[in-house]
């Protein structure tokens, strides 16, 4: 009898660096991480709003992760999904050389919990994502607005926001005091074709601008 032929079997394709990392979190996280994605050599976690801090601290401080800076946190604005809002924690661990990104999901009357006990630097972070897109963080010490006015109206980087806001503001003379009213737009809306930025300009022709009427030799 001939001996039977014997196959090799394949070896498996090792697992990228990152989906392992993103593997273990997950399966560490009790259910708090929901999922990861890995695109453009980055890893980005994707965790329960209302188990934040949870995660948070688990990524500071498992020996496997170690991430002990929060370098950003930021929002994002989807309109078109209930949940419209994502929080965005970027973090950074200078033990592993890693960098990693958690978002949690919320809607505009829902707050996230403030992750200020975890990371002390949080504090104005979530001030501006309050001020730019109106996002509440619940336990905050100070949420007030960071970088607009006191009187400003509206969130600037929600997408609905309109391009003028809603108020302006003006020192008047005669009362001494700042005053905020309504915005007035009082040039009538022009249609540009963009064409040429010298759109009009009859004393020069620039090379390039076709459009500029020139002055006869």
């Amino acid at each position: 009898m001939t001996d039977p032929v014997q196959t090799e079997t394949p070896a498996e394709a090792p697992v990228p660096p990152l989906v392992a990392l993103g593997q273990l979190i997950q399966a560490n996280s009790g259910g708090a991480v929901y999922g990861f994605k890995v695109a453009y050599g980055e890893l980005t976690l994707l965790a329960e709003r209302a188990r934040i801090c949870e995660v948070l601290k688990y990524l500071r401080d498992d020996p496997d992760c170690r991430f002990q800076q929060l370098v950003d946190l930021c929002g994002a604005d989807y309109p078109e999904r209930a949940k419209r809002f994502d929080v965005v924690y970027h973090l950074l661990s200078l033990t592993k050389n890693h960098r990693i990104r958690v978002k949690v999901q919320t809607d505009e009357d829902t707050p996230v919990p403030t992750a200020v006990s975890v990371y002390p630097n949080a504090d104005w972070f979530e001030r501006e994502t309050f001020d730019m897109y109106g996002v509440f963080f619940d336990g905050h010490p100070d949420l007030r607005r960071l970088l607009t006015d006191y009187g400003f109206h509206g969130y600037p980087l929600r997408k609905d926001f309109p391009m003028t806001g809603y108020v302006e503001v003006r020192y008047d003379d005669e009362q001494k005091r700042v005053l905020y009213e309504k915005v007035q737009l009082p040039q009538e809306f022009r249609n540009f074709d963009f064409l040429s930025p010298w759109e009009g300009a009859v004393d020069y022709v620039l090379p390039g601008d076709e459009k500029a009427k020139t002055s006869p030799n």
